[in-house]
């Protein structure tokens, strides 16, 4: 086809379709079209099933416990391994420096930050279904643990005698420092070996799912709010300002207002070098992602800064000559492992479940956005076991939790690292650096560390551009969001992420508790039904309402339905149906006087007699019995017309009401008793209801609660709204031309006059229903 040309147009026979089939009801479906019905599998073959053994389920089942099984024998050595060290080796790097920062977060000398950096990798390289994430500490997830270890270890604990003491804290007071990590250590540990239970339980029990409940804007608004949290409790680290550890609701405003009133104190040499540390790792963080097409890796930057900080340390010693805060003391070599301290697990089983799932969360949805880039799938249960087995593995060494940090991951991905080996390699270059390394980086000041961290906030930060666009796409969306963030700020982490996640299931909950409804109408000439009024040639059939409810039907919205009902047909059936009752207890009074007339075609006032009915209607509204002896009063109304009767009967312009449930999923046993309720209720002032565009499971649901009985038959349900509308169509054509009689009544009705009746001898059951009335009295 030459540029610019238009593609044809297609033919206009294929443009349209036109389709011939029956008028189909549930009923009517059913007989020519017979349900297959569900078999399902006995116990016993079920027991079978899961029993069955073979070589194949053996190795199927294995290869899900230990996914490495599936993509090793299929690693390309000459084609990935090259990557995969380039890859590991930078990641290693990174991931180093990120240890040593991350554990200023946990509030653990910076030493086991290289251990947690080290020793999840080992079993997640087994375990692990993601290719490409880096396992390591997080500063989210480093910020809830240290939170937990500075509330179960504060300061305050460990106050001592001058004459032992090895640390002064913000107040002066001296603390045994060694006593005070010792502590925090374990209990760290601890943590990370009860985050790791629950993962491991969730993984068995399959609730994966669970992740679900944490939306995008509600992980966007608490790691926004985390980073924040960060910056405050990094910041007085680069200030190098001692002071309280502050822990719960408010804790970020009280270490604020500490941190500027000490800000006198700040250590120039520790503020000079984080700033520019800041700076520098920015720009180079800037030129990375603009140039990252042509830059084949990046250039590790915190790398580079803390070789140079740490040199300059050295050479210059700041620790002496400005009183610079530096690491001072990095173990050498690996702890023995230690059994966690389960008298501990009470003090913080609330906190350690909120960690094990946002720790989940960060890098399931981390590993998603790879996985989905490279065409492979991530089993969000395995995940669950694979990091609840590394943190419980590393609890033991003394690590703290375990998740993936983004930038470091995007370090492995964009170095081109292809699988796990990748992190294998990382651990290598982490275990160098514990094993030789490590004293080498002692003089490096600890402002540089914070520095690192809060350069790497950036992205985190960048969040709250996010804002706008949610709000103009989604307001409740952009309401989760800013709630989270709010939340987390001002309660803490744990409690922020609670109430955000309890706030968007509120939200959840009052989008279906008050779901969008309308009337609908159809598109003359078609089977289409739109919203009344948001087409201008959409047309409602003559005497029909249709209502859409676009929710499920439960308890909680049950109102919604009968409300909108109200709204959609203009008028209360039920008191319209009081009403008619108490008109026909005017009129039957006035049949007992004598002053009406009536018989079984009509209701007919009396020549010359002044008709006492026609009065206001200011009888207050009673339900109590409106109940009128059908036997008694036989007659025929035309509720519509003029009555010789003053009662104010709303109007009643329809004949029929369709509710199209195509966007209904479920009813509840309260819903199926109310809607059979408002059935009866349309049914008594002679509307009918009909049901259109079910699914099928509400047809067996509705058969288990006992809805259809004589009165309630399936012929009310159609499978489209248009099936249901021609159905009415056919019947009211039918009715009318069966029913001459109708136009008869109401001219009745309407006339003051005294109609004049053939004097025909009549059966001896059309008595007059005055007659009917006196003889009832008499007996």
């Amino acid at each position: 086809m030459a540029a610019g040309e238009r593609a044809e147009e297609p033919l206009a026979e294929l443009s349209h379709y036109v389709v011939a089939r029956p008028i189909y009801s549930e009923a009517g479906f059913q007989e020519e079209n017979e349900r297959r019905p569900p078999l399902p599998p006995t116990l016993r073959e079920r027991a079978q099933a899961a029993c069955r053994c073979s070589r194949k389920r053996a190795f199927q089942i294995a290869k899900s416990f230990l996914p490495i099984l599936e993509w090793l024998p299929n690693y390309r050595v000459k084609e990935w391994l090259m990557s995969d060290i380039i890859s590991g080796v930078s990641t290693g790097l990174v991931a180093t420096l990120q240890g040593l920062a991350y554990a200023l977060l946990v509030a653990v000398p910076v030493g086991y930050g290289l251990y947690s950096a080290f020793f999840p990798i080992l079993t997640y390289f087994f375990l692990g279904t993601s290719r490409h994430i880096s396992v390591g500490p997080f500063p989210v997830v480093s910020l809830m643990v240290g939170s937990v270890v500075l509330s179960m270890a504060p300061d305050d604990n460990f106050l001592i005698d001058g004459s032992n003491a090895t640390g002064i804290n913000g107040t002066g007071t001296l603390i045994d420092t060694e006593s005070r990590d010792a502590q925090r250590v374990l209990i760290a540990s601890t943590l990370t070996f009860l985050v790791g239970i629950l993962q491991v339980i969730f993984g068995v029990l399959q609730i994966g799912f669970i992740v679900r409940y944490l939306a995008d804007p509600l992980v966007g608004g608490f790691t926004t709010a985390a980073a924040f949290q960060v910056l405050v409790s990094q910041l007085k680290i680069v200030l190098n300002v001692s002071t309280k550890n502050y822990n719960g609701v408010l804790s970020i405003i009280y270490t604020l207002i500490e941190t500027f009133e000490k800000i006198g104190t700040t250590n120039i040499a520790d503020l000079i070098a984080g700033l520019l540390t800041i700076f520098v790792c920015m720009v180079v963080k800037g030129i990375n992602d603009r140039f990252k097409h042509k830059i084949p890796i990046p250039i590790p930057i915190e790398v580079i800064v803390t070789i140079v900080a740490t040199g300059i340390s050295y050479a210059a010693d700041l620790e002496k000559k400005y009183n610079a805060g530096i690491v001072k003391s990095i173990p050498r070599g690996f702890l023995p492992p230690e059994p966690p301290d389960v008298s501990l697990f009470s003090q913080m089983i609330a906190a350690s479940f909120s960690i094990a799932i946002v720790a989940y969360a960060i890098a399931v949805s981390v590993g998603k956005v790879y996985a989905t880039k490279y065409d492979y799938a991530i089993d969000g249960n395995q995940e669950f076991i694979a990091f609840g087995f590394s943190n419980i593995f590393s609890g033991a060494f003394s690590c703290f939790v375990a998740t993936t940090a983004l930038s470091r991951t995007a370090v492995q991905e964009s170095t081109g690292g292809k699988t796990q080996v990748a992190g294998i390699i990382s651990a290598g270059i982490v275990l160098i650096s514990i094993v030789a390394l490590g004293k080498l980086l002692e003089p490096l000041q600890k402002s540089v560390l914070a520095a690192v961290v809060i350069a790497n906030l950036k992205g985190m930060f960048m969040q709250v551009f996010d804002v706008p666009r949610l709000w103009r796409q989604n307001k409740v969306d952009a309401m989760i969001w800013v709630f989270t963030c709010v939340a987390s700020i001002i309660l803490g982490l744990d409690l922020g992420l609670l109430a955000g996640l309890l706030f968007g299931l509120l939200t959840v909950v009052l989008r279906v508790q008050f779901p969008s409804w309308g009337g609908f109408g159809n598109i003359p000439g078609t089977d289409i039904y739109k919203k009344v009024k948001d087409y201008k040639n959409v047309i409602e059939p003559e005497g029909v309402k249709i209502l859409k409810f676009s929710s499920p039907i439960f308890y909680a919205n049950i109102d919604g339905l009968k409300s909108s009902l109200k709204s959609t047909v203009g008028f209360d059936a039920v008191k319209v149906y009081n009403k008619r009752l108490k008109a026909l207890r005017k009129i039957q009074k006035l049949i007992k006087k004598g002053k009406l007339k009536a018989t079984k075609n009509g209701i007919i006032s009396e020549p010359g007699i002044n008709n006492e009915a026609f009065e206001t209607d200011e009888e207050p509204e009673d339900n109590e019995d409106l109940q009128v002896p059908t036997k008694e009063v036989e007659i025929q109304v035309d509720w519509n017309s003029e009555l010789p009767v003053k009662v104010n009967i709303p109007k009643v312009p329809i004949h029929s009401l369709i509710l199209d449930f195509g966007a209904v999923t479920f009813l509840d046993i309260v819903a199926v008793r109310s809607i059979k309720t408002i059935i009866r209720e349309f049914e008594r002032i002679d509307v009918r209801v009909y049901f259109a565009s079910y699914q099928d499971n509400l047809i067996s649901q509705l058969e288990r609660s006992a809805f259809f009985d004589d009165i309630v038959r399936k012929d009310i349900f159609f499978l489209t709204v248009h099936d249901a509308v021609l159905y009415i169509r056919n019947q009211m054509t039918y009715s009318d031309n069966q029913d001459p009689i109708f136009e008869k009544i109401s001219l009745m009705q309407e006339s003051k006059e005294p109609m004049e009746f053939t004097e025909a001898s009549r059966p001896d059951d059309e008595l007059d229903v005055q007659e009917e009335v006196h003889t009832s009295e008499l007996n």
